[in-house]
């Protein structure tokens, strides 16, 4: 047992204060800015790969922040600017992405310095794909967008700098096979590692450095400090691989800090509805822990669900703790395979089971699963703010917004 001065503080990840609003840019500036974006869009593969060019060419001492292998950097680059973009007249939501993003660039070593940098860059790569449409108007308005973001972000990440550490070294303990390519990692990190049953983390590893990866925490705060994620193995992934099939006690990783908005409201006391499916099992687990500790008396139903019998790790355990709390109820649903009890897809076990409209829904694993439960639980009657998930790809890029403009595919 370590100290109780170990212990982290679980509000940390809410107490900050996000920069002021930005002044917005005319409606008539919105709309270039939209229109020069969506003019290079179909350009975007060699639009990203000149930008970095340009940039580490002009600037080599930036390189050693980004990993060996730019492709999936690249990707981001885009779904960055597109998310800007898209709130740049939403300043509230706008001020909370960028600033997310601002700290969440910390592990990485960015620097203010490193901002004006980037935005010659990008104006310069935006201006040669635009063509004979970019005018010195339309860099203006480029130029001042990216001063808000570069602000906000820089101010976000001095402001999260005064609380902690940009990144924690976590020792694994103990490292064992779940399912067939799912490991449980526990990790004991070397300082107090604030954070909040249901969000995710950033991941390094020796094996690719400066290549983070996003793997939810399979349980809620506990004294010792320890943490624990479930990662499957990812075929032709560069992380998840090493971290399942070659890691074991003794190696250290890297931790970003925690994010995700998937947590538990103390404020309420409804009854809570979670849905898994995969690794998705990982923030579940720990949400059930938090409602376990907490002073609030609700119900809880878990839903599991897999393809066959073999990915449905977890399910026993899980119904091992229902055996000993009343208020927790387990289920599982297999869709490919005829499984006594067992069998059917979870949009269908959960119309069964249902309705769930007066329930806090949390819903976590693969994009189409999420999607298809929450179309599922919504055309029951759940109301969509009562949906919970953490955005698909878990990173800054896709940080939560404000509920005044979540869209998407999915309800959020």
């Amino acid at each position: 047992m370590v100290p109780p001065q170990f212990m982290p503080d679980p509000l940390y990840a809410y107490e900050f204060d996000e920069p002021a609003t930005p002044p917005p840019l005319a409606d008539r500036e919105v709309a270039q800015l939209r229109a020069s974006l969506e003019l290079v869009k179909p350009l975007a593969s060699d639009l990203t790969v000149y930008f970095y060019a340009i940039l580490f060419q002009r600037h080599p001492e930036v390189r050693q922040l980004f990993p060996a292998n730019m492709d999936v950097q690249r990707d981001r680059l885009l779904r960055g600017l597109l998310r800007i973009v898209d709130l740049v007249d939403d300043p509230d939501n706008l001020v909370r992405f960028c600033s997310r993003l601002g700290r969440d660039h910390r592990k990485f070593g960015a620097l203010a310095g490193h901002y004006p940098a980037v935005g010659d860059a990008l104006l310069d790569t935006l201006a040669r794909f635009a063509g004979d449409r970019w005018t010195p108007q339309l860099g203006d308005i480029w130029a001042r967008a990216y001063g808000v973001v570069a602000e906000v972000m820089n101010q976000a990440a001095e402001d999260d700098a005064a609380l902690g550490p940009a990144v924690w070294e976590a020792e694994i303990i103990a490292h064992r096979m779940r399912g067939p390519g799912i490991a449980e990692i526990t990790l004991l990190p070397r300082a107090p590692y604030p954070f909040v049953a249901g969000q995710f983390a950033s991941v390094e590893t020796p094996w690719q450095p400066r290549m983070w990866r996003h793997y939810s925490l399979a349980n809620a705060p506990r004294e010792d400090g320890t943490l624990t994620f479930h990662v499957r193995a990812v075929d032709g992934g560069q992380v998840s691989p090493p971290l399942v099939h070659h890691a074991q006690p003794g190696h250290v990783l890297r931790l970003g800090a925690a994010q995700g908005e998937m947590t538990l409201d103390p404020g309420l006391d409804r009854d809570v509805l979670c849905v898994a499916g995969g690794t998705g099992l990982a923030p579940i687990k720990a949400l059930v822990e938090q409602v376990a500790k907490s002073e609030v008396q609700r119900f809880v139903d878990v839903f599991i669900g897999a393809r066959t019998a073999d990915e449905l790790y977890g399910f026993d355990d899980m119904l091992r703790l229902a055996q000993r709390n009343h208020w927790l109820s387990v289920r599982a649903a297999v869709s490919d395979e005829p499984i006594a009890g067992l069998n059917g897809s979870l949009p269908d076990v959960l119309r069964q089971f249902g309705p769930f409209h007066r329930h806090e829904v949390y819903l976590a694993g693969p994009t189409e699963m999420v999607t298809v439960a929450a179309q599922s639980l919504t055309r029951g009657g759940v109301r969509r703010e009562r949906i919970h998930h953490d955005p698909f790809d878990v990173s800054a890029l896709e940080a939560a917004l404000l509920p005044g403009r979540i869209h998407s595919g999915a309800p959020a």
